[in-house]
């Protein structure tokens, strides 16, 4: 095997809480990952020269700075293959909407590579690396719904409900530094128990703190929601600036997607428990 293309999911944040911060400023955060069966396309074509390159262009992203490169470097470097490869990313998932294109992507390579290298590193090692990289690497590298604790970095697998979700991504670029130094932001809420919400019958119910201040601070979010909430619950993923809506059935999130205003772009998928990439 010298090519692998491999699914990069989006992500969901399906709430998110802050319940308090660490003495280095680290929030502490409550969160649950869920994967989608859409995003990004990573096409790896092993090389038996070393090299590794990027065949497809990021915008404003240097090759020496993109995520898939950097994760290609590190699994050379910690494995001492003599092999490279090229990549190219299919981008479909937008840039900075709290989908965890990034980090998908770089997972997908370290999981990809993995494979095309004939490397059997543990999913343990590549989520060591992964971590290095960002923070939510290691979930896209574990590749399994999660309840996530900590900074993020406490991630245990669950099963929950497996619904179809219509995703819309506002044309706003959101700053995060300054949501997380807001002094409006909310950082104690109660602690929740994983007990309840293993599947997903309650996690509708909790909300993302982020909510509030990124309607307030930015219009388009908050266009977008209130469209979304004449249909179901609308939350913000992450700090956004992509938002969502759960639905039980495709025909229905298809229904309310295409009545969705012209100028949001956004698209249709379901949740799944196993993300693509390990499912391939």
């Amino acid at each position: 095997m010298d090519r692998l293309s491999l699914l990069a999911p989006a992500k969901l944040n399906r709430f998110l809480h802050i319940t308090g911060r660490r003495e280095d400023g680290y929030h502490l955060l409550q969160s649950i990952f869920q994967f989608l069966d859409y995003g990004d396309e990573v096409h790896l074509c092993r090389r038996d020269d070393g090299q590794i390159t990027r065949s497809s262009y990021l915008e404003g992203v240097p090759a020496e700075q993109d995520l898939v490169v950097r994760a290609a470097q590190a699994l050379q470097r910690h494995s001492g293959t003599a092999l490279g490869v090229d990549i190219t990313v299919d981008k479909k998932l937008p840039m900075g909407g709290g989908l965890g294109g990034g980090s998908s992507d770089a997972a997908s390579v370290l999981l990809g590579l993995n494979a095309l290298w004939q490397l059997d590193c543990s999913l343990d090692e590549l989520a060591e690396l992964g971590l290095a990289l960002g923070a939510d690497v290691p979930v896209f590298v574990r590749g399994r719904s999660c309840w996530a604790e900590g900074v993020g970095e406490q991630i245990t697998p669950i099963q929950i409900d497996e619904p179809w979700f219509v995703v819309l991504a506002p044309s706003v670029s959101i700053n995060t530094g300054k949501l997380f130094s807001h002094p409006a932001l909310t950082r104690d809420c109660p602690i929740r128990k994983i007990r309840g919400l293993e599947t997903g019958a309650q996690v509708d119910d909790l909300s993302n703190v982020f909510e509030p201040l990124v309607r307030r601070e930015y219009p388009p979010v908050d266009e977008a929601m209130r469209f979304l909430e004449a249909f179901s619950t609308a939350r913000l993923t992450g700090t956004g600036a992509c938002v969502f809506s759960v639905f039980d059935s495709q025909s229905e999130a298809q229904r309310v997607f295409e009545q969705r205003p012209s100028d949001l772009q956004g698209f249709v998928a379901k949740g799944v428990n196993v993300s693509p990439a390990h499912s391939k």
